[in-house]
């Protein structure tokens, strides 16, 4: 399936690679906070997964959807648990698009519509088909962009470069110890939105355990030089910190602490409306 078999998929028409996220980001936040939820695709279990999108849609700016991989370097404790727990459960990048592609049919057909669905994972899980094919498959599975934090700018030419043709993004990341130069010149290549990570640590860290930022500061300097919306992430978990970050911020990515919610039985969807409602 191509994008040209279904209408009204993320990427289709738009005027660059990731307008569609950077488009919604903005919109959800004229409306009060943007939230990014992210979900580790199969976990708890395979057939969870459209059952937490469609749960997902109605208050999520975009959706984060982490591919299983057996090192996620970036990842704390909960998600590394998930991905384990994920890839016992069978889940694969293909399975993966071939779930997305039935989701964004359903959409197209008349069900409920779905935000940008931003795939996060590891560059050895992307590229085992080529770049080619893994550009081709994800626009064909509606998906408006990808974030891979073990590549770097310097290395990530060819592969933007396959992704640009389908209208597929490639979203950057930079961190507190990022110099600014640099940091302004990540969010120039960056497609969709900056992922400002709050902490120099792993995903879900405390305070404990990573040195966190003074949040005003560095997310006000990021603002100032990225062309697209600035979203912070890493050790995102309540409306509290929501409605904190949200100050210099454009948006915020909660995925530990859902992740974590998931697997306790609460239902995703109220979990982020609780981020987004005073209760």
């Amino acid at each position: 399936m191509s994008n040209a078999s279904v209408t009204g998929l993320p990427n289709a028409g738009s005027a660059s690679p990731g307008a569609s996220i950077a488009q919604a980001i903005r919109a959800a936040r004229t409306r009060g906070h943007a939230v990014v939820p992210f979900i580790t695709a199969g976990y708890p279990t395979l057939a969870a997964l459209p059952g937490l999108v469609r749960s997902l849609a109605p208050h999520a700016a975009a959706i984060e959807i982490g591919v299983p991989f057996s090192d996620p370097m970036a990842d704390g404790v909960t998600i590394q648990q998930a991905s384990r727990t994920a890839i016992a459960n069978g889940a694969s990048l293909g399975w993966l698009f071939e779930q997305l592609t039935a989701l964004q049919c359903e959409a197209a057909s008349g069900g409920p519509a779905l935000p940008p669905i931003i795939l996060m994972g590891y560059l050895n899980t992307f590229i085992t088909g080529g770049l080619a094919s893994l550009a081709e498959r994800a626009a064909a599975a509606g998906v408006a962009g990808l974030i891979i934090p073990d590549l770097p700018l310097e290395e990530s030419a060819g592969l933007r470069a396959a992704l640009h043709r389908t209208g597929v993004g490639l979203v950057q990341l930079v961190s507190p110890v990022t110099p600014p130069e640099r940091a302004a010149k990540i969010a120039a290549a960056s497609d969709g939105f900056l992922y400002a990570v709050m902490v120099a640590g792993v995903t879900g860290a405390g305070a404990s355990e990573a040195v966190q930022v003074e949040p005003g500061a560095y997310l006000r300097s990021l603002k100032a030089v990225s062309p697209v919306p600035v979203c912070a992430g890493f050790g995102v978990r309540t409306r509290a910190d929501v409605v904190r970050l949200s100050g210099d911020a454009d948006g915020v990515i909660v995925g530990s602490a859902l992740v974590q919610a998931i697997g306790e039985g609460v239902d995703a969807g109220v979990f982020v409306r609780g981020l987004l409602h005073d209760r």
